[in-house]
């Protein structure tokens, strides 16, 4: 547990773990390779244009996400922290709002422990997003999962 995700945010907390097979450094770059990321990210269905994505403490991500009904959800973010290949930290300036936190750790054998944390602001904007954020993280990692099978 980081310092941002303490164990009273915990009714506020979103956190989804996955082990991948796959070296840490490879899941790290699908993070932060944007022809990679744009690939995988979000839900089951979605597409992703990127508008802006400046992989740096203080860059901004900015795109758009197309989902199977048609919509369009604009997405920004803002990085806050990045520590190649153990940690990335960011701060999702869009509603939801979220502090997103992704740690990598080695989990043996070229596998990697992917730990993702949401810290949602309130009670109120956790509850909001929980009902569908929990399965939409889960398919988001299946997605990342199958991306790393042809890397």
């Amino acid at each position: 547990m980081t310092p941002e995700m303490k164990q009273e945010d915990a009714d506020r907390r979103i956190v989804t773990i996955r082990i991948f097979n796959a070296p840490k450094m490879t899941v790290f770059s699908a993070w932060t390779n944007p022809e990679l990321l744009k690939q995988w990210w979000g839900p089951r269905g979605f597409t992703n244009t990127f508008h802006e994505f400046d992989l740096r403490k203080g860059g901004h991500w900015k795109f758009t996400m197309h989902g199977p009904d048609g919509g369009n959800y604009p997405n920004e973010s803002v990085f806050i922290d990045i520590e190649e290949p153990d940690r990335i930290v960011l701060n999702h300036v869009s509603k939801p709002y979220f502090l997103l936190t992704a740690h990598f750790e080695e989990a043996g054998n070229h596998k990697t422990k992917l730990i993702f944390e949401q810290l949602f602001p309130t009670v109120e904007e956790y509850n909001k997003v929980k009902g569908f954020a929990i399965d939409a993280n889960e398919e988001n990692m299946d997605r990342l999962e199958n991306l790393l099978k042809t890397q």
